[in-house]
């Protein structure tokens, strides 16, 4: 049942979120929408609506999800004599609270920030003051937490658990290699704000073989399942049989 669960976790979460996130790009021009003027990304939030809103719900309910999708897995690749899937699981569970962090300012603040801005009885003073709120929040829960430790900690846990795939029997090699790159290419994305040529497509690029790499491994693991290749106890001694 365990394992059931997991294999659709695997495949749920990364779907949800590149849904969520090709919505956002179509709906609201993001993430270019953040090069432009505070008035310009606010005027465009609201423009949006409620279902703006309920679409940013859905980034952060898919960062949610990495969260039990990483303490799940954990058993399946766990070794007794190896710290590399604790260390992995810890990375994989702070990656999802960062970027739900992130994501979760457009839910509540956001929405507040806005409608204030654009009230006609509003003053420039607190107009001003709004945008430096909205710049400051950008910077801080965006790309210092949301992204910048976003990208270093799903990197991480990508490549623990990569590597822990290679040196295990119920997952392919390559699917272990495929986790390291992908992880690779989303922490180049920390180069981004230092101006950096390129990294952010590779950025894109490499979250969407990142969310390939997490639904192959879910349907892996339920076919597995199903074929009744699984142990019901994890453990080094089933790992070796």
């Amino acid at each position: 049942m365990k394992s059931r669960i997991t294999g659709i976790l695997l495949i749920v979460a990364p779907i949800l979120f590149m849904s969520a996130f090709t919505m956002l790009q179509v709906n609201f021009e993001y993430p270019d929408i953040l090069r432009q003027p505070a008035i310009v990304v606010m005027e465009k939030f609201t423009a949006g609506g409620s279902g703006l809103i309920a679409n940013w719900y859905a980034m952060v309910f898919s960062a949610m999800l990495f969260i039990p999708v990483a303490v799940m897995l954990h058993p399946f690749l766990a070794k007794e004599d190896s710290i590399l899937m604790p260390l992995a699981t810890t990375f994989g569970v702070i990656a999802g609270v960062v970027q739900m962090l992130g994501f979760i300012r457009w839910v509540f603040l956001v929405p507040t920030l806005a409608s204030t801005y654009l009230d006609p009885s509003t003053s420039e003073a607190t107009r001003s003051a709004i945008e430096i709120t909205f710049i400051a929040f950008n910077q801080h829960a965006g790309v210092g937490i949301g992204e910048h430790l976003g990208f270093v900690f799903t990197a991480l846990w990508s490549i623990f658990v990569g590597v822990a795939m290679m040196n295990s029997l119920r997952f392919n090699k390559w699917l272990g290699w495929m986790g390291i790159a992908s992880a690779a290419g989303i922490l180049l994305g920390i180069l981004e704000p230092a101006g950096v040529p390129w990294v952010g497509l590779i950025n894109a690029i490499s979250y969407i073989l990142w969310a390939v790499w997490m639904v192959i491994t879910g349907v892996q693991l339920l076919s597995k399942t199903a074929q009744g290749e699984l142990p019901k106890v994890y453990s080094r001694e089933t790992e070796r049989s």
